[in-house]
């Protein structure tokens, strides 16, 4: 029986930390950015947290369970 292989394209944009946290970087923040604010252009830069509701849809699509 072959083994559950979890979804590429996602583990390439994502990062799971030691302690099993989720983090990954802002959509929208590849090009157009002259008609966004300062602040929004800023705030993509840093990378981002999972939010809890999320990782149960996540562990399916990567066939493991994370911790919250």
């Amino acid at each position: 029986m072959p083994k559950p292989k979890g979804h590429k394209g996602l583990l390439k944009r994502i990062k799971i930390s030691a302690s099993g946290k989720v983090r990954f970087h802002s959509p929208n923040s590849r090009h157009l950015k002259s008609n966004k604010t300062g602040t929004a252009v800023r705030s993509y830069r840093k990378a981002r947290t999972l939010s809890t509701s999320d990782y149960a849809m996540l562990g399916k699509v990567l066939n493991r369970s994370l911790a919250r």
